[in-house]
């Protein structure tokens, strides 16, 4: 099985190598495609206003100008072109990937441009206490991660669905088991934008999230890691609310 792996914290994140070897645990065949520096944030943005460049950096291993979107377009339409993977992993993401951040995650838009190129996409992050960064326990991945992608593989999933991985913030004998739970929603969220002043005294400015560990249901993917449980999550790139159709057709529809 041909897989390519890429993520959006860059080419030199300790996170992209967990995912190699757990892609390297389940095939011979792994490439790597990933953006040249950090696009976390970047949700499935694609770059049209400059060109891209591509580096190869080692065998089979290659960086992008660009974002984790242009990164599985450059290699499954140009790199790979000739035989495209057969399974995409996105990540491990420096930090989780639950409830409403799937629409900011740039993790998550590499599966989804994956599955939109009728690729079977898994998307990969793992969560942590808020605190030192470079702290973080890769664990609970690198222990439970390839298990978790052949059962994936072997139970398969419907076309134009992408699976979202997230692995507790806790060691990997910690973890207590797996479950796949829906998308859930944070209670409690703190959006701050932060004003600084340059050496020439003019304003800039940073926007920063702070989240507060709240107390979610426990069948959501929040519920399920704050739980030590390894949360599996499929969503579909078709955003649709079907229970709205009836009501809007009856108004607009005369």
């Amino acid at each position: 099985m041909r897989i390519l792996v890429t993520n959006d914290d860059g080419i030199h994140s300790p996170g992209l190598a967990v995912t190699e070897k757990i892609a390297c645990a389940l095939s011979d065949d792994v490439w790597v495609v990933a953006p040249e520096t950090e696009q976390s944030g970047a949700s499935h943005s694609l770059t049209l206003s400059e060109p891209l460049r591509l580096r190869q950096i080692g065998e089979r291993r290659f960086a992008v100008s660009g974002t984790p979107t242009d990164c599985v377009m450059m290699a499954c339409l140009h790199i790979l072109k000739d035989q495209p993977p057969e399974l995409i992993l996105s990540g491990v993401n420096w930090g989780s990937n639950l409830a409403d951040d799937v629409t900011y995650s740039g993790t998550i838009a590499g599966a989804m441009e994956g599955c939109a190129l009728g690729i079977a996409s898994i998307a990969l992050s793992q969560c942590y206490d808020e605190g030192d960064r470079h702290a973080i326990d890769w664990s609970a991945g690198e222990a439970h991660g390839a298990g978790v992608i052949r059962h994936l593989v072997e139970a398969g999933w419907p076309k134009g669905t992408l699976i979202n991985v997230n692995f507790p913030g806790c060691a990997a004998d910690a973890v207590k088991g797996i479950k796949v739970v829906p998308q859930g929603k944070y209670d409690l969220q703190s959006t701050e934008i932060e004003q600084r002043m340059d050496v020439r005294q003019r304003a800039y400015y940073w926007i920063g999230l702070r989240r507060r560990k709240a107390t979610p249901p426990p069948d959501s993917d929040l519920g399920a890691v704050y739980d030590d449980y390894i949360a599996v999550t499929p969503l579909h790139l078709n955003l649709t609310e079907h229970a709205a159709l009836g009501t809007l057709r009856t108004a607009l529809q005369k």
